[in-house]
């Protein structure tokens, strides 16, 4: 799984550096999440932290990204993760009074 990666380059530049990942899900289909940063050229700066998820289908030998979605800022994340927050606790309120 190790060969699995975010990181770019273009004419020996690294465009996007992942800083971070975590596996979701493995085997046949991944689903992973980096956290990476762009290069900005005109800066020579990496830009702010963006997360992608990513799902992967292992062909060949290979991992083959088939699918992703990308998170663009922080206070996307943020509202992301209050959501499922949100939803996952009520439903297990849900859950605890249905018994």
């Amino acid at each position: 799984m190790d060969e699995i990666t975010y990181d770019y380059e273009e004419n020996g530049v690294l465009v996007r550096k992942e800083i971070a990942k975590e596996f979701l899900s493995k085997g046949a289909w991944s689903t992973v999440m980096f956290k990476y940063q762009e290069f900005d050229a005109k800066t020579s700066t990496y830009r702010a932290p963006k997360v992608a998820l990513v799902r992967f289908k292992k062909s060949g030998g290979k991992f083959i990204k088939q699918s992703g979605f990308n998170i663009t800022n922080k206070k996307q994340a943020l509202q992301i993760s209050d959501i499922l927050q949100k939803w996952f606790l009520e439903e297990e309120n849900d859950e605890e009074e249905s018994v």
